[in-house]
């Protein structure tokens, strides 16, 4: 399929705010006393940055074929 660069910024701008706020999200959970009850909801948002960081990076691939 193929998008626009419009589309590509606009995908990049959003996954951009999601990775800052899960960033964010880790470190709060992280700072809790009993980090261990946060294990998983921290798991998950490291394995969803994860995940964005690659589709970002995708992304930037795209934008410089374009």
């Amino acid at each position: 399929m193929e998008y626009t660069r419009e589309q590509l910024l606009e995908a990049k701008r959003q996954i951009d705010s999601t990775l800052h706020k899960l960033r964010e999200t880790v470190k709060t959970f992280e700072a809790k006393e009993d980090t261990l009850r946060y294990k998983s909801q921290i798991t998950l948002a490291k394995r969803r940055v994860e995940a964005f960081t690659i589709a970002n990076e995708l992304i930037d691939r795209e934008l410089d074929r374009l």
